[in-house]
């Protein structure tokens, strides 16, 4: 019903892969929708992390202008009101998808207009969160992007995220950029604890995180997890996502039945649907399978989501009547 942690670029239905494969004439044109499937759906017995990662490849040169960027969101936004979703964030990195002559802002602009155009006939509400991306050298896209956050902020935008490879690129390095993002009055959230440990959450805490992306080695760190509990940071757990991408080393590893029971405010989300070949439903049924899922326990995650949404308390409560209403 509701999803605070959905990739587009991960999200992309196939039929829309294929159609503007052809229409901007790439190598990869002529391949059936099965064998776009194979290079970009990844299997829940996924091999390694870089295996994971390279499902993203041909998505992301799919979004290289301004039109499959439109034509993305709403896309995305259609697939989740045909799954009866009641609200989502949707994330992406603008600096992504310049690789063509696109600047961040034209990315920005098309994708926001892919959002009103899919909200236009109100079945569901969804906002989209910029994402800056660890690395070596972007330091001036991470500020751009940061920049846009904020132009757009109330205006389609509702958030600023970090992510890529956690393991390379510790949480503590972009200090800086998240101090900056405090005085813009900018929310965000931070990618932690899911490719590196549990200092990679103190980190993004220590910059003022109120939510945290995956957070799947908290577990290792019991004082840490009883932060996390005290201050009722939302935990934007990708179960099945996880699993593939070896951020755990089995669905019997994975935390989140351990993190319910210790009070931790755990939402559960996608990631990144079509790569995944996940849903919300799929994820709740996962959950349910493996560790055992009440009525009343999916109640409260989908509360959690709405506790942690970047949404103004009027909509929040809206929300809440909706899912006391459905359960």
């Amino acid at each position: 019903m509701i999803d605070i942690h959905l990739h587009f670029d991960g999200s992309l239905p196939l039929e829309l892969v294929a159609r503007q494969a052809k229409k901007q004439n790439l190598p990869y044109a002529d391949l059936s929708e099965a064998e776009l499937r194979d290079r970009i759906v990844c299997p829940l017995d996924c091999g390694s992390l870089n295996e994971f990662l390279a499902r993203f490849e041909i998505p992301l040169e799919i979004l290289q202008t301004e039109d499959s960027l439109r034509e993305a969101v709403e896309a995305v936004l259609e697939t989740l009101k045909g799954q009866g979703m009641l609200y989502a964030e949707l994330r992406f990195a603008p600096q992504h998808h310049t690789k063509k002559g696109l600047t961040q802002e034209e990315a920005v602009l098309a994708a926001l207009e892919g959002l009103q155009r899919g909200l236009s006939d109100g079945r569901i509400r969804a906002q989209l969160i910029l994402c800056a991306m660890r690395g070596d050298g972007n330091e001036a896209a991470n500020f751009e992007t940061l920049k846009l956050a904020a132009k757009y902020l109330h205006q389609g935008v509702c958030a600023f995220d970090l992510a890529g490879a956690e393991a390379l690129f510790p949480t503590e390095r972009y200090e800086e950029l998240f101090a900056r993002a405090r005085e813009l009055g900018v929310p965000f959230t931070i990618h932690a604890g899911e490719a590196a440990g549990p200092e990679s959450i103190r980190a993004a805490l220590a910059f003022g995180a109120k939510r945290i992306g995956h957070g799947t080695h908290a577990i290792e760190d019991p004082a840490l997890v009883e932060e996390l509990r005290q201050k009722q940071v939302v935990l934007e757990c990708c179960v099945i996502s996880n699993v593939q991408s070896k951020s755990v080393e089995s669905i019997e590893k994975h935390p989140v039945r351990y993190y319910m029971e210790q009070g931790l405010k755990v939402t559960l989300n996608t990631d990144n649907m079509t790569i995944s070949q996940t849903s919300m439903a799929r994820e709740v049924a996962f959950v349910r399978k493996h560790f055992g899922l009440t009525a009343e326990q999916e109640k409260q995650l989908y509360l959690n989501a709405v506790d942690g949404a970047f949404l103004d308390e009027t909509s929040k409560e809206e929300l809440r009547n909706a899912i006391a209403k459905a359960f």
